[in-house]
Order: C-alpha cells, then structure tokens, then sequence
C-alpha cells in the first residue's frame, strides 16, 4: 500500500514510504507519533471503535463552516485536536471486541509493518492482539506500545494524563520559580516527548528488522521520556550545591540567562562563555566591568544572579524590543524577543521555512486555524502533512475492500452487524 498524495516533481518520496502503520491510539501521544510517521510517508491506517469513534471528533474547541468556538454549531464541525493530529492519515472503523472486528484486524496485521497503541498495560492482551499473538500472525511486525508509566514495574497500571507524568517524573517540581507552586510546562509536552521517543524507537525497530527479518515491541513510558531529558541537568547535585530545584528562567551554569522587560514587551538574553560575557559587558556600555575579578567568574554570577540580572535588566527597560535584539545580535550575543504564538505564528523566518500550515477540514475548506508542519528537512525525501485528516471512517471501504478483498455486500454485512 503506498500514500494517495504524490511527493512534488523533483522530490523523491516521503522516506517510510511503503511503510503500512495500524494507529489504535488515542489523545495525543499516540496520534502525535503516528503524525510523525504519516508526515515521514508512511502509509498510517487510523483505526477507530464505530460506536464510539475518536474522542477528539467531538472534543472542543470545534472548527467547521462556522469558522472556530467551543460550540458544535454545524454537523460537520470537527474538534481542531482531530484536525491537526490526523493529517495524513487514513480513517477506518474496527470493533475489536467481536470476533469478526478482530480477525480483520489481525489479517490487516499480516500485511502491515507497524501496530502503535496507547493502551494501558494489559489492555491490548485482553483484547487478544498483544505483541505475542501479533507477531504469531506476522513475524516481520513492530509493535509499539506508549504509556504513562511503562508496561513493566509496580506502578504499571496507574491512570497518567500529561499532568501526571510531569508531576511523577519530577518536572514539575523543577518548573517555575523558586517562590512559586510546582507548575507544569504550558503544553502536552510529556505526551508529545513520548511520541516522538515512540516513533524514534520504530523507526529504529525497522532498521534492525532489515538485518535480522524479524520484528519486535517497542516500550515507551511517558514519565521515563521526561525523566531522560530532565536529568541531563545534574539536579542531584543542587543541594550540595546551594542552589535552588525551581530556577525559572535561569540555568544553573549561566549568568546571566534570563527574561528581562523592555519598554514594548521581553527579551530574553543567555551568556554561555566568556567570550560572550565581554560582549554583552561592551553592548551595555559596562566595560567598567571587564576586569572586575567578581563579575568575571562564572561561579560569582551564578551565585550572584540578581545582582547581574539587575545590571542587565537596567539597560533592556529603558529599550525597545527591537533595539536591544538589534544591538546584541550586532554584537553576537544570544538573545530574542519573547513572542506570543500569534507573534510566532506571523514570524517570517518560520513562513519561509514552511512550518506555518492552513488547517483544513476533510472537505478541503480553511478551518480557521493553523498548524506546525513537519520540523524535518530532507535533501531528497518529501516530508510533510500534505493530506487534512479525513472524515471520521472515511477510509473503511478503501482499507477492507483495497488490502482485504472484502466485496461490498460482505462489507455491508459487517457494517449492519457493528464490526465496522
């Protein structure tokens, strides 16, 4: 099976391109990893209960004819969720707790390369298409199961949303300020890691079953996505340290790095070597500071932060946006305006690069909103999300009828009996 949407002239196709994908996932850290492939050009067969369908469809905010609101105001309003999260993909319905649903879906196993879930440990075995029985019927499949906390270990079976895993990884308690309440990052972000940990570890699955022919399961627990990243910082070390868990904005080996108010709106300004400290000492004005043997050791700083940030924050306050960004870039010190998403959004530099996308409905028709493209370049490979998400079960002939031979009055029979 290959994509319906053809790459542009000249581009190659998309790199997983014949690459059959089954998404039994729900939410966001499953639909975001099936994203990812689906942009990568593999072929993403999203499968759907038909009685209850995808939560999103009906979740708000809702974007339709109508333009967006929290409100369904039309029957073909769908919730933005499932706009942005099923671009790309095919649409079908399965009941997989009749015995019917699920020998088809096991038959469109035998002919797929990958089966992702977001299931909670257990669940995908009761239903009788757990690793062990999938990979009975196709040796050559990998399988990739996404959860909050893992499907091995003590704590296997707990209920975990992305506030939870942030909270139990111990994230939270590292964000916001050291004055503040635990606060989570403003996104999904554990959900959207573990997604793109998830299609990382299939990718990779893939690449070693053209060595060895043989598939395998994939693992991926929310909390040990962020856990991993977190403790790239040595935040064991804090307390011995003297410095706080909760940093805000700061890091804990820079100075200064920091948010500082201009007179029209923020920036935010990171000093990383020595060299970049005597820049910024010379863009303020402050070289009075140059030799100062404080001011000039990075351990002083860190400890010291307020009293280098009050020096920077001097010079930005009185300053435009616009002009204490010109005038460190001039100087080559990092530095940027804090923009809102709407000022992202409207950035040239992300419209040039193409990441700014028109949301579509099935029909083709603005939604009314945008969303980020694919944040991957190839030199040949067509990457991207050139297809909006389909009408809920929009594809379920297509599948049955095109991979599975099924005729229409057998399809009809099964549609009257509620296994599609």
């Amino acid at each position: 099976m290959r994509r319906a949407d053809e790459a542009p002239p000249g581009i190659a196709g998309g790199a997983l391109e014949g690459c059959v994908v089954l998404d039994l996932t729900r939410f966001l850290s499953g639909p975001y990893c099936t994203l990812l492939l689906a942009g990568l050009g593999a072929e993403v067969i999203k499968i759907d209960d038909p009685a209850s369908g995808d939560p999103t469809v009906g979740a708000p905010p809702f974007a339709g004819p109508g333009g967006v609101a929290f409100d369904r105001r039309h029957r073909d309003d769908l919730g933005l969720a499932y706009l942005k999260r099923a671009r790309g993909k095919r649409s079908t319905t399965l009941n997989l707790k009749h015995p019917e649903g699920r020998e088809l879906f096991l038959r469109l196993v035998e002919r797929a390369d990958v089966v992702v879930d977001n299931f909670r440990p257990g669940v995908a075995e009761r239903l009788g298409i757990g690793h062990a029985v999938l990979e009975a019927r196709n040796p050559g499949v990998v399988t990739c199961t996404i959860t909050g906390y893992g499907a091995t270990g003590p704590d296997r079976h707990h209920k975990s949303y992305d506030l939870m895993a942030q909270a139990a990884s111990g994230l939270m308690s590292i964000t916001g300020t050291p004055d503040g309440p635990p606060t989570k990052i403003a996104t999904a972000f554990s959900d959207m890691l573990a997604g793109t940990y998830a299609a990382l570890g299939i990718v990779s699955a893939l690449h070693e079953r053209a060595r060895s022919g043989r598939g395998q399961a994939v693992d991926v627990s929310m909390v040990e996505c962020l856990f991993s990243m977190m403790m790239d910082e040595p935040l064991d070390c804090y307390e011995q340290l003297g410095v706080s868990l909760r940093q805000g904005n700061r890091i804990m080996r820079f100075s200064p790095f920091n948010a500082f108010p201009a007179s029209d709106g923020w920036v935010v300004i990171g000093v990383a070597t020595d060299a970049d400290w005597r820049r910024l000492l010379e863009a303020l004005g402050r070289e009075d500071l140059l030799e100062n043997e404080d001011f000039a050791r990075v351990s002083w700083r860190i400890v010291n932060n307020d009293a280098v940030d009050a020096i920077v924050g001097a010079w930005t306050a009185v300053r435009s946006v616009a002009e204490v960004v010109g005038t460190l870039e001039a100087a080559d010190v990092a530095c940027s305006a804090v923009r809102t998403p709407g000022e992202a959004i409207a950035w040239p530099h992300l419209r040039e690069r193409g990441m700014v996308r028109a949301l579509e409905t099935p029909a083709g028709e603005p939604a009314g909103a945008v969303a980020a493209e694919l944040p991957l370049r190839f030199s040949r490979s067509h990457a991207g999300h050139d297809r909006p998400a389909p009408a809920p079960g929009a594809d379920t002939a297509y599948v049955l009828e095109r991979v599975l031979g099924i005729d229409a009055e057998t399809l009809a029979a099964l549609r009257r009996d509620g296994v599609v």
